[in-house]
Parts: C-alpha cells; sequence; structure tokens
C-alpha cells in the first residue's frame, strides 16, 4: 500500500522482476531504462560490482526525467570459471553454454539501486552459488526445444522458475535474487522511502 503518494517506476523491462514487486504488493509503473550495458562491461570487471553498476546506471537514467519518483534499477551478472557470461546469442549458443556449465557450480549477482532527484540513494548486491547437475544430452534437447528463444533474454540461458530448474541440484542463497531482485533489501528501502508501508 503506498503512503503519501510516493511513487515507484522500475527501470527494468524483465517480466520477472515485474512479477515478484507484483506478488509482493508493491505499487509501481515502468520505464525501460535506455543504458549502454555493453559501455560498462570493461575487461576483467568484478560480475558482481558489475551488476550494481549496471543497476545505478539504470535508475539514474529514469530517475533524470522524473525526479519526484522512487526508481529502482537492477541487473543481473553471472560469473562462471573466471569470467563474466553474457546472454547467449542464439539457441546453438546457450546449448554450448549449457554444457560448459554442465555438473558444475557458478555465481548469479543481482544488483538493484534506488535513486530519486537524480542521485542514487541506495544501491546493494546479493549473490547466490548455484550448482548444475549432470544433465543428459537428451535432457538439454528436450529443455532447449521446450524453451526456445526464451532463453535468449536470461543471463544463464535458464528460467529458475520454470523448467530451468530441473538443470540444478543445488542452489545457495535467496530464490527471489535468482530471479532479479534481491527483494528483501528493497523492501527495506521501500519502507524508508515510504514507497510501501512501515
Amino acid at each position: 500500500m503506498k503512503n503519501d503518494g510516493e511513487r515507484l517506476i522500475l527501470a527494468s523491462k524483465s517480466a520477472a522482476r515485474r512479477a515478484i514487486l507484483t506478488e509482493a504488493g508493491v505499487p509501481f509503473t515502468v520505464q525501460v531504462a535506455d543504458v549502454d550495458e555493453d559501455a560498462l562491461k570493461a575487461p576483467g570487471v568484478d560480475p558482481a560490482a558489475l551488476a550494481v553498476e549496471l543497476a545505478r546506471a539504470k535508475a539514474l537514467a529514469v530517475s533524470r526525467h522524473d525526479a519526484d519518483a522512487w526508481v529502482l534499477g537492477a541487473d543481473q551478472t553471472l560469473a562462471f570459471d573466471g569470467g563474466l557470461v553474457s546472454k547467449a546469442p542464439t539457441l546453438e549458443a546457450a546449448r554450448e553454454r549449457l554444457i560448459a556449465m554442465r555438473g558444475r557450480s557458478h555465481q548469479l549477482h543481482s544488483g538493484a539501486a534506488l535513486a530519486r532527484n537524480g542521485q542514487v540513494v541506495w544501491s546493494g548486491v546479493d549473490t547466490v552459488e548455484m550448482k548444475m547437475r549432470d544433465f543428459s544430452d537428451a535432457f538439454l534437447d528436450a529443455y532447449l526445444a521446450a524453451e526456445g528463444a526464451a532463453l535468449l533474454a536470461c543471463v544463464g540461458s535458464y528460467r529458475l522458475e520454470g523448467l530451468g530448474s530441473q538443470l540444478f541440484e543445488a542452489v545457495e542463497g535467496d530464490y527471489f535474487t535468482v530471479l532479479g531482485l534481491p527483494l528483501w533489501p528493497i523492501l527495506a528501502e521501500l519502507r524508508r522511502a515510504g514507497v510501501i508501508g512501515s
């Protein structure tokens, strides 16, 4: 429920992030941020720090156009085998990535930032350790056929809230972080800001 007419804008096109906030009862509108993400992905950048930097950039980009609103930016990075993994451009690339990650662990970092009046007032990141099982090629074929091009919008080529859950044997960390939002600290900041009741 809103307090004092405070408005929240989600600066993300992610359906999962929209669903998390909606189901948590947070009132918000969506305005996708126009940010050149590749420009922030310098070689050797720390994946957790990059998740926060991307979230900050998105929050600021929208906040500059609507100074009176609270703006929540969010982004996710995936660290695997000492490097940063980006979204797969094709299903064949997704297949190769999933084969490389099969039976191994990776880290998913979800960054978030809250801005107002063109200034970031809070930012944070949460990390989840994800262990893929040693799935069969037959399962991988069926998985890619069932999920299709939707996987190209996901940094790890999986959606844990769907069939992708069957790719894993263990996940250490918060479920909402896997979906793209470190929800608990965000809710605490939104209560502090008066966007939701305390």
